[in-house]
């Protein structure tokens, strides 16, 4: 039994192809970016419980039974400060997020907490709340009260922004 399968092409639709509309993908970075797990070394970041961090420790041990060298990683989240761990071949790939910082000038604080900030270029936003860091709060507070100029360090990572770092502005 043989079928054949008779496609019919209409000429008309494809002449007007042309005026039909496509959408596009999103053209903007990934959050991560694949490496290998041997290739990771202390102070760089990777992915870990779906969270972004910092490693504090690599170690690895030689080859087992099995043949693969482990990676044991010990890392901090970067924006909640907690400790996570990952073993790993090292011969797997992991992900590493992509982090991004940018310094901003204070400009102010509301009673809610939120800070209204501006960049080099004199965009002001106001999407982000102090730290949950008390302490760098309370400078970050006392700092805009005491009318000193501020520049607040933001890191971005994984669709997730926080300030980590406040100083005053050189003149």
């Amino acid at each position: 039994l043989k079928l054949q399968f008779l496609y019919f092409i209409d000429l008309k639709h494809l002449l007007n192809m042309s005026d039909e509309e496509f959408q596009t993908g999103d053209a903007g970075s990934s959050t991560t970016y694949p490496i290998q797990a041997g290739a990771l070394k202390k102070g760089m970041h990777c992915v870990i419980k779906d969270r972004p961090c910092k490693i504090i420790e690599y170690t690895t041990s030689k080859t087992g039974k099995h043949g693969h060298a482990k990676a044991h990683i010990v890392a901090i989240d970067i924006f909640t400060s907690k400790k996570l761990e990952e073993i790993c071949p090292t011969s797997h790939n992991m992900f590493a997020p992509n982090v991004t910082r940018a310094e901003y000038s204070l400009i102010d604080v509301d009673a809610d907490g939120v800070v209204s900030l501006q960049d080099d270029t004199g965009d002001i936003r106001e999407d982000l709340s102090l730290p949950k860091d008390d302490e760098l709060a309370k400078q970050i507070k006392a700092g805009f009260e005491a009318g000193k100029d501020l520049v607040l360090s933001v890191v971005g990572a994984m669709n997730e922004e926080a300030v980590m770092t406040c100083k005053e502005a050189t003149k």
